[in-house]
């Protein structure tokens, strides 16, 4: 190298710091002793002070190396600035032909700079804050005033101004480099939160009692902390009282009953520490002294695990009583008539049977054969829901006067629903009402279900039912006493062509449903050749063949596939000429008598139906017919709305009061709650 640069000096170099020829290594010895040394490692070069006439001659030698600017600002500030670097050097001493690489000449900022900087031994300045915009062109102009100072004076200081500005876009850098490690972190938060929320897209909190982590519930993991201590409290309790007993701690024993029911009394069925009574942090006390004493005279850790196991067994046990009592309780519920559906129902059988013979008759009764007219079979025994289903659809008709509804219902309700339409008539469609008592074509020579009901062997099953002793014991045979199975109303859909044969088509309804669209359209619906219209209900492994039929039975497994698709009863198109001519009704009877001994499926009449229409039914679109608004709370509120038919099949009928108040309100709106029928009798909202 020529001259001194980011390496080694050669020797012929060397041999020009002096007029003697000085070899290479007793130069670099005596400028390593005496004078400055140039130890250049990369990127620094550290200078030793104090040295004799061989620093004035590598002086004079370095000035052709190095600007006046440099040598100036080295000779200035070597003798209170201690050992210096080459990176100490271009940081702080900027000059023209040092460039800084990483600085944006075009960005201002705002930082605080002093004038008069103070240093330490160590080479740290202390600023005082002095608020100024600085930019490229200003460090420009301060160099050029330095040098201007120089020329002036004959002796260059590097300037306190040449300080602040270098300072200046250290700061700029610094505060450029910490936004972008502030932005990388935003930006990582971001993508950590987004993830987040993606995961918990998949937590599946539509189904009740799921755990969710975003639930409110479980947001303070302390929360409610006095009502779960009282509560443990409590369990220990009732494990030292025995462990008491057992050991003839009477006194003790009395101490802890009386404590156990003074927390019984403070906690109550309080399931927060809000619904705590006031004394609960007393008697929390109390009862933590009396197991402190107990537990010193008391514990013994196989005793206490054995009672604790026994407590635990014996609670589960509970657990499982108690449910098949919901279950009973349930089931009852579903299956007994409100009080109010009962006085509205005697109330108007009494005022039917006091009208004159020609006041009961009903406008229109051409209409009733017509084959170009809708008609719809509801067979019905509650009046209260034979009229929403009738008021839901006249008011989504769009020509209601071509609409007819043919009601079947028993003799009890027979008057009452005469009555209730006499009074409410559908506008300008057309009802008619039957007694199936009165069809005398329908009886147990013909009917199998009629003939299998008078055996004995069906009379033990349905009304003794294994003669159950307890409520829990009875839980699982009251669906066996189900009065729905045993009514002729409900095996009356297997026998339309013979209620109606006129007709070419007919609408079958359930009473559970609510009308929300006009229906018009199933009647024109191409069947391609098949009996039944139905939507089906296999979105779910559940409501195949496999969950209503015995394929274990040689019958079941030979004729029909386990995962056909099931579809539902309450909304079905029927095409009776198709019916006739299939005789389907022949089909029923011949499972019906086949299944006596309740081999082939135990009760209903869904799964005679998937055995009568198998590769009958034709799939209507599932907007036509919405299913489970009395068991599911977590159907989809757009779906509901969007459906023709929505059904409330399952337990909680809108009627009663274990109905689900989220989807009774579609029901509700069809009834005249100011009736005065319905008002006498005291049903309301």
């Amino acid at each position: 190298m020529g001259e001194w640069g980011l390496g080694w000096p050669d020797e012929t170099d060397a041999s020009n710091l002096s007029s003697k020829q000085v070899p290479k290594t007793d130069f670099f010895s005596a400028v390593c002793n005496y004078s400055i040394i140039f130890l250049v490692i990369q990127t620094d070069v550290i200078f030793c002070p104090k040295i004799d006439w061989r620093e004035q001659l590598a002086m004079q030698h370095m000035k052709s190396l190095f600007t006046k600017e440099m040598m100036d600002a080295i000779n200035a500030a070597k003798d209170d600035m201690g050992p210096w670097s080459l990176d100490y050097i271009r940081k702080n001493y900027v000059s023209s032909s040092w460039v800084v690489d990483g600085v944006d000449h075009h960005r201002q900022t705002n930082s605080t700079i002093s004038e008069k900087p103070k240093q330490s031994g160590l080479g740290i300045e202390h600023e005082t804050s002095q608020p100024k915009q600085l930019n490229a062109a200003t460090v420009d102009n301060l160099v050029n005033e330095d040098k201007g100072q120089k020329e002036d004076t004959g002796n260059f200081q590097p300037g306190s101004q040449m300080k602040m500005a270098r300072r200046q876009l250290r700061e700029k850098r610094r505060e450029k480099r910490a936004i972008e490690l502030v932005q990388q972190d935003d930006e990582a938060t971001i993508r950590l939160e987004n993830a987040a929320i993606e995961r918990s897209k998949a937590v599946d909190s539509a189904v009740l009692g799921k755990y969710s982590i975003w639930r409110r519930d479980n947001e303070n993991e302390n929360s409610d902390t006095n009502v779960r201590l009282m509560r443990d409290q409590m369990i220990m309790a009732r494990v030292y009282s025995v462990i008491a007993k057992l050991k003839n701690k009477l006194d003790l024993f009395q101490e802890l009953m009386v404590r156990l029911k003074d927390s019984q009394r403070a906690l109550g069925d309080a399931n927060s520490d809000a619904d705590l009574h006031h004394s609960a942090p007393e008697k929390i006390r109390a009862m933590g002294q009396v197991l402190s004493k107990s537990r010193e005279h008391l514990y013994d850790c196989k005793t206490v695990t054995r009672k604790l196991r026994a407590m635990l067994q014996s609670a589960d046990e509970q657990v499982r009583g108690l449910k098949k009592q919901s279950t009973f309780l349930s089931q009852l519920a579903a299956k007994t008539i409100p009080s109010g559906i009962h006085c509205l129902s005697l109330r108007l059988t009494i005022d039917y049977y006091r009208l004159p013979l020609e006041k009961r008759k009903f406008p229109r009764s051409e209409n009733l054969e017509n084959p170009n007219l809708y008609h719809y079979a509801l067979f019905s025994d509650n009046v209260l829901a034979a009229s929403v289903v009738v008021n839901s659809t006249i008011t989504n008709a769009k020509e209601p006067e071509k609409h007819v509804f043919h009601l079947v219902t028993d003799k009890l309700n027979f008057g009452a629903m005469n009555m209730w339409f006499l009074l409410n008539p559908p506008g300008k469609a057309t009802i008619h009402v039957e007694n199936v008592d009165e069809f005398k074509w329908l009886n147990s020579s013909y009917c199998p279900v009629l003939r299998q009901l008078e055996s004995s062997a069906m009379k033990e099953y349905y009304f003794k039912a294994d003669h159950p002793t307890t409520i829990s014991a009875g839980a699982s045979n009251l669906k066996y006493r189900n009065p729905k199975y045993l009514s002729m109303l409900n095996h009356l859909r297997f026998y339309l062509p013979q209620v109606y044969p006129k007709l070419d088509k007919i609408l079958f309804l359930d009473d559970d449903i609510v009308v929300q669209k006009d229906l018009t359209g199933l009647w024109a619906v191409d069947l391609k050749g098949k009996v039944n219209g139905a939507v089906e209900t296999c979105g779910e492994s559940f409501h195949r063949f496999d969950k209503y039929l015995n394929f274990s039975n040689p019958h079941i497994s030979r004729n029909f596939d386990p995962n056909a698709c099931g579809w539902a009863y309450g909304m079905n198109i029927f095409d009776l000429k198709e019916w006739k001519k299939k005789d389907i009704t022949g089909i029923y009877h011949k499972w019906q008598n086949m299944n006596e001994d309740r081999v082939l499926w135990k009760l209903g009449t869904l799964p005679p139906g998937l055995l009568t229409f198998y590769k009958l039914t034709h799939p209507l679109d599932k907007s036509w017919h919405v299913l489970g608004l009395g068991y599911n709370p977590s159907l989809d509120r757009s779906e509901i709305e969007n459906a023709a038919v929505i059904h409330y099949n399952g337990n909680m009928k809108p009627w009663l009061e274990i109905a689900m108040m989220k989807y009774r309100s579609y029901w509700t709106k069809f009834i005249k709650y100011d009736h005065p029928y319905v008002r006498n009798c005291n049903l309301s909202e």
